[in-house]
């Protein structure tokens, strides 16, 4: 049964698993992360050999168990132990590695189970599921492989193991290894232990090739490395899209019904994912994400663009509920789609031209921003100005209102202000002067209708008095400087409302679900962020470690955080999240040339 979040993920930008401490794969869809989940029991639950939708190597009389990553790599291994002391090792990895000059990233999972200590008796049970956990798969098989078989795909299981013991459920006492390798229904010619381990073995050249190239601080070293795969991992390599998150409709909170399908790609985090990729020193990965924002913005109509994205760029997102499994324990509904792609948030257009905006600036890129790519950004300006003052659904994604809400307003701001830096990078002064001039205009409106002179504070939104967390970033896009007593005081403000203990909430009025429970975790990395800027360190710094301490056994975050209890909820694991996680390091660390 699962229940909680302290899970392990491996994947390699084309597909993704995450894995229990039993060594069971409760989640990986197929063929990519927004595909349908082959096995599926973090959202149908089962008891032991009961069910359908999971993979399981189960350790006959298992007393204990204990999982980690290898170190610098996603290849995650879980050790058990029985109650005679035997010890088997289960190691889980997705290939990822270049091979005839080019990325290697086959739909393949691959499990090794290794015999380590004793006589290890386990039992293997590979049941996946089709239809988001609707059906079983109908089996064929041959004399090494299991085929198993859904309408619209096929999950080939090749294995040096008895096909019998895999088919019939029946346990065995391992000795020595036998490999599992998950795949497309193509027969592998090779031997398969040996394929097995020099797939391992190349792949982890490949992330510890990876993670020595990246730019990391003297501090938090593990914490940023492992955020920093995990961000890749969450990289759909043949197009640059970031998935917001690899699960679907894991709860905000217990019972909430804030239940919703994050696997899909939004504009608002590429300013945040942009920005820290750029920190990282990972070029590729962020010329990438940028090429994906570029074609993005090239196809939208008039200069109006959605807030979110499939990760093949494909822009409906039809939202439903689903009655084939009963939601993270219990917990349902089961969504599929995310309707907020037909939502009007204004913020977009500034998230898209901060993100971009790298490609003019950063002389690192091989395909540099050119006079042609700027006009096309200057129709998203033009919506810019035109909607800065309109109500919209907001970064939140309110479902029964509109306002207009000062972030979006703000980004406008920005769209127009990154704008006319750029004009004046390509030596545009007309479209300098013009650009600047709109900015300045809606900067002015902002704080006229935005501020709050009754409790001294930016509001949430205009010629209102309630507050959001998203204002804790009027620093961090450059609408205010540090020193501006402004944002001093709009920071007061979200500590005296907002803050409850360790942590930051987003909102605290009722919205279409009622009052938020739990806090979501980017909007404490947000305040974070604004105490470095006023200088206070320390405060920063103590609240960084306790965020740490609060993330699962393998370095990873979730959405959202209880601040009672600290357990995690939301959807897994959070682009979001890591990201602050990186940024706030980066931010907080000692420099290292006075480390030591």
């Amino acid at each position: 049964m699962i229940s909680s979040l302290d899970l392990g993920l491996v994947g390699n930008g084309r597909i993704g698993a995450l894995i229990d401490d039993n060594a069971e794969i409760v989640w990986s869809c197929l063929p990519r992360f927004d595909g349908d989940p082959v096995f599926c029991s973090l959202l149908k639950e089962h008891h032991p050999g009961e069910g359908f939708g999971y993979c399981t190597v189960e350790l006959i009389d298992r007393i204990a168990s204990e999982q980690s990553y290898l170190t610098n790599s996603a290849v995650l291994v879980t050790r058990m132990t029985d109650a005679q002391g035997a010890v088997v090792e289960v190691t889980d990895f997705s290939p990822r590695f270049y091979q005839y000059g080019r990325m290697f990233i086959p739909m393949m999972l691959v499990r090794q189970i290794r015999q380590v200590e004793g006589a290890p008796r386990i039992r293997l049970r590979i049941r996946p599921a089709y239809d988001y956990g609707r059906h079983r798969c109908p089996v064929t098989y041959g004399s090494h492989h299991i085929r198993y078989v859904a309408p619209d795909w096929v999950l080939r299981l090749t294995t040096d193991m008895s096909l019998t013991a895999i088919l019939e459920e029946t346990p065995f006492f391992l000795e020595d290894r036998v490999t599992l390798i998950f795949g497309s229904d193509e027969t592998i010619p090779d031997t398969i232990d040996e394929m097995a381990r020099r797939f391992r073995d190349e792949t982890l050249v490949f992330w510890r090739d990876w993670v020595r190239d990246i730019g990391i601080p003297f501090e938090w070293q593990d914490v940023v490395i492992r955020s920093a795969i995990t961000l890749k991992l969450n990289t759909f390599e043949d197009t640059g899209a970031i998935v917001a998150a690899m699960t679907t409709s894991i709860p905000e909170a217990p019972g909430s019904v804030r239940n919703w399908d994050y696997r899909y790609c939004w504009l608002r985090d590429a300013y945040f994912v942009v920005n820290v990729l750029n920190r990282l020193s990972t070029t590729q990965t962020m010329e990438k994400y940028l090429s994906f924002l570029v074609n993005v913005v090239a196809g939208a109509p008039n200069g109006r663009i959605q807030p979110v994205f499939g990760i093949d760029g494909r822009a409906r997102l039809d939202e439903r509920e689903i009655d084939s499994a009963p939601g993270y324990r219990g917990m349902g509904p089961v969504r599929i789609g995310n309707q907020a792609y037909a939502q009007i948030q204004h913020d977009v257009y500034g998230s898209a031209i901060l993100a971009i905006a790298h490609v003019f600036f950063d002389r690192r890129l091989v395909r540099r921003g050119n006079e042609t790519l700027f006009r096309r950004l200057e129709s998203l300006g033009e919506t810019a100005i035109a909607v800065h003052d309109q109500p919209d659904a907001g970064l939140w994604e309110f479902r029964g209102r509109l306002r207009v809400h000062t972030f979006s307003a703000v980004m406008c701001w920005a769209a127009c202000d990154r704008l006319a830096k750029i004009a004046a990078e390509l030596g545009l002064p007309e479209r300098f002067v013009y650009w600047r001039d709109q900015a300045d205009r809606i900067h002015n409106v902002i704080c006229k209708r935005a501020w709050n002179e009754k409790k001294q504070t930016f509001a949430a939104a205009f010629e209102e008095d309630a507050l959001d967390a998203s204002v804790l970033l009027l620093h961090d896009v450059g609408f205010l400087a540090a020193g501006d007593p402004r944002f001093s005081k709009t920071v007061a403000a979200v500590e005296r409302e907002l803050k409850h203990g360790n942590y930051v909430y987003r909102y605290i009025e009722a919205d279409d679900f009622g009052v938020p429970e739990n806090a979501f975790v980017v909007c404490t990395f947000w305040y974070i962020y604004a105490l470095a800027a006023l200088g206070r360190m320390e405060e920063a710094r103590g609240l960084f470690e306790n965020l740490i301490a609060r993330r699962n056994r393998h370095g990873l975050l979730a959405e959202h955080i209880n601040p009672r209890t600290g357990e995690q909820w939301g959807n897994f694991v959070q682009t979001y999240s890591m990201v602050g996680l990186i940024n706030s390091a980066i931010r907080l660390s000692r420099r290292w040339d006075s480390a030591f």
